[in-house]
């Protein structure tokens, strides 16, 4: 369990102030567009909208009306966060609220996130924000933490500070070369789709991390694994273990918060992982 977060309790975050931007509606799309390698033309007859009105409005010209706004951020796939700051760049107000999770109306959301954490064991589990951030876990996480430093079981827990950090579990980690670079081209596809900077400054702060001491580069189980899936292999007091892991996302949010959190599930790669976590929750229960 992580020091400070009861398990299966949701982290009381709060919604973050808005930066003030001073890009205009058309900079935001343009820069959006790019990001997503789209041309103008291109973009234009997804939108069924003429290539001179997009330019039109990427140059400043012509005000988009809220309505096209969300549609050209539909065929843009923006994020939640994005499309409001796109609506307020062009006058309009936010149309996606921002409630912590600790909110009423977020209850029914909470209770799914617990649900499948509990839902889970005995294999581990764990709820992250857009930055990683963990903000709940589930009791089967607590034997793949136990080397990590304290300091960094505080809250904030960022879950891949913690795992490629030195004095996070970095050095019980086999394959870390391979979990390594499994972890920084999957923050980079996150960074090329939301464009955020919070997430481009933790890429280059785990990319700048040094190798544990005894990191082997690849191991024979890594080759025959690595044909399905990056495992993480672990060296922990139940021994040695291999996981695959999988993404949950809500479907289809309309709540900021709701639409950057994720569950990422742990499941055993082999049957001696099954075995020592099934008999791992088994003595917790006593």
């Amino acid at each position: 369990m992580i020091d400070g977060m009861n398990t299966l309790s949701i982290a009381q975050a709060t919604p973050s102030s808005a930066q003030i931007d001073t890009r205009t509606v058309g900079d935001l799309l343009r820069e959006w567009r790019q990001r997503r390698r789209m041309s103008q033309l291109l973009l234009a007859t997804e939108a069924d909208i003429s290539t001179r009105h997009l330019s039109f409005v990427e140059s400043g010209r012509a005000l988009p009306s809220r309505e096209m706004v969300m549609h050209l951020a539909e065929r843009l796939d923006v994020p939640l966060r994005a499309r409001n700051a796109l609506l307020v760049a062009a006058g309009y107000a936010p149309l996606f609220r921002e409630r912590p999770l600790s909110d009423p109306q977020l209850a029914a959301a909470r209770e799914a996130v617990e649900l499948v954490l509990k839902g889970h064991e005995p294999y581990p589990a764990l709820a992250i924000d857009r930055h990683w951030t963990i903000v709940a876990t589930n009791n089967a996480l607590a034997p793949l933490l136990s080397g990590a430093s304290p300091e960094l079981l505080k809250p904030p827990v960022n879950a891949l500070r913690l795992s490629l950090h030195p004095q996070g579990i970095a050095s019980s980690i086999i394959n870390w070369h391979a979990w390594r670079e499994h972890v920084l081209a999957r923050l980079q596809r996150q960074i090329d789709v939301s464009g955020d900077d919070t997430l481009s400054a933790l890429r280059d702060e785990l990319a700048a991390y040094p190798a544990p001491p005894d990191a082997d580069a690849t191991t024979a189980d890594d080759a025959s694994l690595s044909q399905i899936a990056v495992p993480l292999r672990l060296r922990t007091p139940l021994g040695v273990l291999s996981f695959f892991s999988t993404t949950t996302v809500f479907g289809t949010p309309v709540d900021v918060t709701l639409s950057e959190l994720a569950i990422e599930a742990f499941f055993p790669a082999d049957q001696q992982t099954a075995v020592a976590l099934r008999e791992f929750a088994e003595h917790q229960r006593g």
